[in-house]
Parts: C-alpha cells; structure tokens; sequence
C-alpha cells in the first residue's frame, strides 16, 4: 500500500524504515518518530562505521543489524543495500523521503558545514572534515550526486516485489509534505509503538 496524501489519520507500523538520499532527513525523521512513540531509534551508520571511518565486515555490519532488530518496536534509517533484505522482510511500514536533489543538496550542505563547524562526533568517535566532505573520493555530496537517480530508479522496484508486497509505503515528496504528515500523526492518537 503507498501513501501519498494524507486525507485520513496516518497509520503506521511497529518497525519502520526510513530511506532517501544522503541528506533527505532519514536520522531527523527516524529519531522524531522514535521518541513519539517510544520506540528504538537504529541508525544504520552506528552499527556500519568503526574508529577512522572503517567499515564493519559485512558478516559482523549483519549481524549487528538481527541483533537491533530482535526489539518489537522501532524506527531504522538508513539506504545499506547489503541489510536491505534483513530490515524490510521485517519492516511492515518504508517511509521513502523522496524530495528533490536541490532539496537534498542544500540540506546535506546545512548538516555538513554545522557537523564540520561544531567538530560533532558521529559513529566510533568520527567527524566529518572539510577535506572529506568535499574534496575526497568518499565526498558525500559526490555520493548524493551518484545514487539520486540510482535510488528513484530502484525503490519503487524494490518495493514491488513480492517479499515485500507486506510493506506499507508511505512517500514524502518534500519537507513541508514530511512536517504536514508528522503534525497529523502527532493528532492522530497513535498508540505508542510497543
């Protein structure tokens, strides 16, 4: 089932993920929904980066993603195609934030300059760095650039197929689309996500 407006109360799901580009909002969105609703927030970077930017082998990035998941309730963000399968033959509700590359651009440049400004710690002790963030093989904004269109192309694939035919899709086009949608689940009366 998709979503993509918003006439009755927002219902969603027990374990649900949130994708979109690098920079869309994910971790915002999944962590907002989390306290909501009192479930457990995943974000995927924590359990995939290790000290110096190091990337988890994939046995153990797995396994640490079962092992988060083994709660009832929760909120995961993240695009990790190689867990892809793990989290959505679980999930019962994908929230894809699927705004425009302006969009995403200028709020990945507004995360990037207050994360590099503030020496915010991320994941096992990391912080992004000018150098990094713009000028290394591993640029974020070269990423966004290369899976925008990768990730339109590939979602609406993904969802249709039959292993996730169990899935609700709820798509969010723009912030102000993800901010009416949270305001009418804020009113809805949800439970909280047990």
């Amino acid at each position: 089932m998709t979503t993509d407006s918003f006439s009755a109360p927002p219902i969603i799901g027990q374990r649900i993920a949130v994708i979109g580009v690098t920079g869309s909002g994910k971790t915002t969105l999944a962590a907002r929904l989390a306290r909501q609703f009192g479930a457990c927030h995943i974000e995927l970077d924590a359990l995939h980066w290790g000290p110096h930017w190091t990337e988890a082998p994939l046995d153990v990035f797995r396994a640490r993603v079962d092992d988060a998941l083994s709660v009832n309730a929760w909120v995961i963000d993240g695009n990790y195609r190689k867990v892809r399968d793990i989290i959505w033959a679980r999930a019962d509700t994908v929230i894809w934030l699927d705004y425009a590359l302006p969009v995403i651009l200028a709020r990945l440049f507004k995360r990037t300059l207050r994360r590099v400004l503030t020496r915010e710690e991320l994941w096992s002790g990391n912080r992004e760095t000018v150098r990094g963030a713009l000028f290394s093989r591993n640029s974020l904004f070269i990423w966004a650039l290369k899976t925008y269109r990768r990730r339109k192309r590939e979602y609406p694939v993904w969802l249709t197929k039959p292993e996730y035919q169990h899935l609700t899709l709820i798509r969010l086009t723009s912030p102000r689309a993800a901010d009416d949608w949270l305001k009418q689940l804020e009113v809805s009366n949800q439970p909280p996500l047990r």
